[in-house]
């Protein structure tokens, strides 16, 4: 084992176990790799406006860093084979800066852990250009705020419209749609929807489709600077800085109970027989049976 391949020493952060190895320097494969490594491209937009395909998820960990993520749904899928029932889970998630830029993925595996790593690469590799601004004829804000335009989406059964909202609004769409929505920067909109939604898979790809289809479109810019139209990013996230140290364990470094929790605690309420420490106090004596006589 290489020095490199070494897990790093405890910390109190990861409750006394070792921290994971560092992933492997990244060696691009592919053009786009390879322009993006010798610094020709800079920005995602750049990446996207070359047309070339995105193959590689370390070009969107290096130039959009701190990408967030959320789970949006986990099935368990299974099939009938001669020796029986083979299970599986399907797994959808989206990515997003919060600033214009959102991708949805979906993988399927064995494990949901290994599963969901798949997936945000998938993400990843599916990420789009948003376009926002301020559509509403209810609102003269100028901020880019919400969709500029009105824009629809099917799949499956399910299709999905998101229209144009005031500032105030918020988003008032499904539970699905709200993170799709939250990650491309969008802060008000309406959703209607119309098939199966209980199908969480259509929903959500119905959604994506509609921001894509959405960042396809060309603008003149009389109406770009009408409805201040901006592409991609600004420079401004909605969503907080992501916090990638990880989670203390329950009850501090020693263990699920803590240092200060032991089986050898301070004294406690019961007698010596009591479970947790030592010598309790002594109760008052028990109490004389009521009654006047001394027997039968």
């Amino acid at each position: 084992m290489t020095a490199a391949a070494l897990p790093s020493a405890p910390t109190p952060e990861t409750g006394g176990r070792p921290s994971p190895p560092a992933p492997p320097p990244w060696i691009p494969k592919t053009e786009l790799g390879r322009r993006v490594a010798a610094g020709e491209l800079t920005t995602i937009g750049e990446v996207l406006a070359t047309g070339l395909p995105l193959r590689e998820p370390q070009i969107v960990d290096k130039l959009l860093p701190g990408l967030h993520d959320e789970v949006l749904d986990v099935n368990m899928v299974q099939r009938m084979t001669d020796s029986g029932r083979r299970f599986k889970f399907a797994v959808t998630v989206v990515v997003g800066n919060g600033d214009g830029y959102v991708g949805l993925g979906r993988a399927k595996g064995r494990e949901v852990g290994p599963t969901i790593r798949r997936a945000i690469d998938r993400a990843k590799l599916g990420i789009v250009e948003i376009l926002r601004g301020c559509g509403s004829w209810e609102c003269g804000c100028g901020r880019s705020h919400t969709l500029p335009f009105q824009v629809h989406a099917r799949s499956g059964s399910v299709v999905v419209t998101l229209k144009p909202a005031p500032r105030g609004v918020g988003l008032a769409v499904g539970d699905v749609v709200k993170p799709i929505l939250r990650f491309a920067g969008i802060t008000d909109a309406w959703g209607y929807t119309d098939g199966h939604t209980k199908t969480t898979v259509n929903y959500a790809q119905a959604a994506y489709r509609a921001l894509s289809d959405l960042s396809r479109l060309k603008v003149p810019d009389a109406d770009a600077t009408r409805l201040k139209i901006v592409r991609g990013g600004t420079g401004t996230s909605i969503l907080p800085p992501k916090e990638d140290t990880p989670r203390p364990t329950r009850g501090g470094p020693g263990g699920r109970r803590g240092p200060s929790r032991g089986r050898g605690g301070p004294p406690g309420r019961g007698g010596p027989g009591a479970r947790g420490g030592g010598p309790g106090r002594r109760g008052p004596p028990p109490a004389a049976p009521s009654g006047g006589g001394g027997g039968r």
